[in-house]
């Protein structure tokens, strides 16, 4: 009778584990806050350190593709790749960069960059690849 006891313990221990487990797995990530309750006090997120230069855009977005020539792309330090692009003059360059042309997505998919911050990238691979 002992081990029934211990059997049956052990097993709404188990149960009691694994529900606790699904718990945590499907518990909600965040909440939300509204004005005028304790949480709306948090600190708010912080600012942005300014525009991206050209060398940082290219480094965390362009490079994914002009690093390599995905799809077709002029990859970076590649004057064969650049020249005759460049000599359709940087202002062609501006406008397919930041409105897609070919396989290469408006802003090479990087949709909170501003254009200034898509003309430095464009004006560092071209310089960067004569």
């Amino acid at each position: 009778m002992v081990a029934g006891l211990v059997a049956v313990s052990g097993v709404a221990y188990s149960e009691s584990k694994a529900v606790d487990t699904v718990k945590e797995r499907i518990a909600p990530v965040g909440k939300v806050c509204m004005s005028g309750e304790p949480c709306a006090a948090a600190p708010a997120a912080p600012a942005s350190a300014g525009p991206k230069s050209g060398k940082d855009l290219y480094g965390s977005v362009c490079a994914t593709c002009h690093g390599t020539g995905v799809l077709g792309a002029p990859k970076f330090g590649n004057a064969g790749d650049w020249g005759p692009r460049a000599a359709k003059g940087l202002d062609t360059l501006y406008t397919h960069a930041i409105g897609g042309f070919n396989s290469m997505p408006p802003k090479g998919t990087c949709a909170a960059c501003s254009d200034d911050e898509i003309k430095g990238a464009v004006k560092y691979m071209v310089d960067g690849s004569k």
